[in-house]
């Protein structure tokens, strides 16, 4: 068995050697370029809506979008956009404003910071509409597609080849060797789902195949995601990722496009996808630009590689602010002033406690009465609120309530669970997480859902749990995550208690979701450029990770029948 498990070993490490690395090459940047996504302005309110009694953030709403402070975003935005020579024109996939579908009045504010921009640089905007942007007009509605077309007719579809009609679909030359295809992925007559259908997916191969025939090479712009920015987003989050979007990514990638700008799911997040004949086509999601991290993306395209950097807001005018909301305190200008971008991350994590405080139920996990675990996790709910609301340290804290239980939280800086949870999220938001499943940050999460099982449930065998464990996962579809239980707290599987595997299970959709990453910087890196069509790296990459993932499930299986036979490795 032991010369079975090297074998096994052996052959996925050389496989793996095949795999090839990209990296930044020298010759001379053809373009350069910004992208910014989910500008979401909104006009500012006079009077601040406090949420909590905290005196710096308590106005974070649920979305934790900062919303009043949006226009002065956006203005320093553009500012640093027409102060960098480097930057030749702006690229904005989607949500222009927060409410422009209900009030056309809010882009036309947009439309009107963007002419003043070109005007003064001459450096053109590109915009697609967001779900945000255009709606069906009617009585709550103003802004449909033909309003949102002549509002925007400067930024891109005076300068179009090609419009779709019945959309807000375009092309346009960024240059005499790129040409943006601009896709509205949306569906006017829903809330946050896309709009895909077979003819719009057929006219972005129709118009790469153009672009190709021209000598140009094509970039692609959406509003909601082509690929999975979550390794379950598909199931999380389905209304921000294109439906059928692994056949269209296929289909895409095959026809030559390699590089897909989005957002709507406001996470700086880049991933690619390789095609069966080994075409790389990669979908760099944007965080929306006025919410934390308050960053844009800086593009460099060279003939064999794509360089992107994150930049980062972290200034505006505060006095100008004031003048707008005069509830604005001295001592939260003064925050502001410190950094903005720390200011978000705070606004962000109090907002993110506000509506996680409110959503996370068993409705929002997929619980429902009569599932066999349905009782425990409905007051697990109930008592992991009480316990993330508790000190996280000191008399009275959960550290100390869980050491009756023989359950050590790891020290740390954070003052409660919320704390902990919220960081997990930001840093999602944020991009390059860094939190891997072992990490103390993770274990303090899981063991306080373990605190609050041994609390309430120290009457249960270990059979019932484990049972109830199992149910989760296959009702969450996270059989997958079974790897976690081999990470978790850096212990074997013999050392990993029922309490603790039915934790993992209960936690792994957010766990998976803001708590790993796939190995790729999300902010600053550099991919294979248009110039780069040797795919055979890329095919042998495809059949290398797909013999890794298979031998890891061998390994796996084996080890769990050695355990089962009660091998010792003696």
């Amino acid at each position: 068995m032991k010369k079975l498990i090297a074998i096994l070993l052996t052959l996925s490490m050389l496989f793996s050697l095949c795999a090839v690395s990209v990296s930044a090459s020298d010759d001379a940047a053809d373009l350069s370029y910004a992208v910014a996504s989910d500008l979401h302005y909104k006009p500012h309110e006079e009077t601040l809506e406090w949420y909590s009694e905290d005196p710096i953030f308590g106005y974070a709403n649920r979305r934790a979008a900062m919303e009043n402070e949006s226009t002065l975003i956006i203005d320093e935005f553009l500012k640093q956009c027409a102060e960098d020579d480097k930057i030749q024109f702006v690229l904005v996939p989607g949500d222009l404003t927060n409410d422009g579908k209900v009030f056309i009045d809010d882009h036309k504010v947009v439309a009107e910071k963007f002419r003043k921009f070109e005007a003064e640089t001459g450096k053109q905007i590109y915009v697609i509409d967001g779900n945000h942007d255009v709606g069906m007009v009617g009585e709550y509605c103003e802004t449909g597609l033909a309003e949102f077309k002549q509002v925007y007719y400067e930024f891109g579809y005076k300068e179009a080849l090609s419009v779709m009609e019945d959309n807000c679909s375009y092309t346009a030359d960024l240059s005499d060797k790129y040409r943006l295809i601009a896709l509205d992925s949306c569906d006017p007559d829903k809330s946050t789902e896309d709009g895909m259908n077979n003819e719009k997916v057929e006219w972005v191969i129709e118009q790469a195949k153009l672009a190709y025939e021209d000598g140009k090479y094509p970039i692609l712009m959406m509003h909601h995601n082509l690929l999975d920015h979550l390794p379950m987003q598909r199931l999380l989050s389905h209304d921000f990722i294109i439906r059928n979007h692994t056949i269209t990514a296929e289909k895409w990638a095959n026809a030559g496009i390699k590089l897909v700008f989005t957002g709507h799911e406001h996470c700086s997040d880049a991933t690619s996808y390789t095609s069966t004949k080994g075409n790389v086509i990669s979908d760099f999601a944007t965080t929306s630009l006025t919410m934390y991290p308050l960053q844009y993306r800086y593009i460099e395209m060279r003939e064999d590689s794509i360089i992107y950097e994150a930049k980062t807001i972290d200034k505006i005018d505060t006095a100008a602010l004031k003048a707008m909301v005069p509830d604005y305190s001295d001592e939260q200008l003064a925050e502001m002033d410190k950094g903005l971008n720390a200011f978000a991350k705070q606004f962000l994590k109090n907002g993110v406690e506000y509506r996680l405080e409110r959503g996370f139920n068993d409705e929002q996990l997929g619980i429902k009465p009569g599932d066999i675990y349905y009782g425990v996790v409905r007051d697990v709910i109930d008592g992991l609120n009480d316990v993330l609301n508790m000190p996280l340290y000191g008399e009275g804290s959960a550290q100390e309530l869980a050491r009756e239980y023989g359950i050590e939280i790891p020290d740390s800086d954070y003052k409660d669970g919320w704390d902990v949870a919220t960081e997990l999220v930001s840093a999602h938001y944020a991009g390059s997480e860094n939190y891997p499943l072992s990490s103390r940050d993770v274990k303090i999460l899981l063991l306080m859902v373990s605190l609050v099982l041994r609390n309430e449930y120290s009457v249960l065998s270990d059979m019932e749990i484990m049972q109830m464990a199992e149910a989760i996962i296959l009702a969450q579809g996270t059989g997958h995550f079974m790897d976690v239980v081999f990470d978790f707290l850096d212990m074997d599987l013999n050392s990993v208690t029922p309490i603790e595997y039915f934790a993992v299970a209960l936690l792994s959709p957010l766990l998976i979701s803001f708590a790993t990453d796939d190995g790729v910087d999300d902010n600053n890196g550099a991919i294979d450029g248009y110039g780069n069509n040797d795919t055979t790296g890329n095919i042998t990459s495809n059949l290398s990770t797909t013999f890794t993932e298979i031998l890891k499930y061998l390994l796996n299986m084996v080890i769990y029948m050695l355990k089962a036979l009660g091998y010792t490795g003696a």
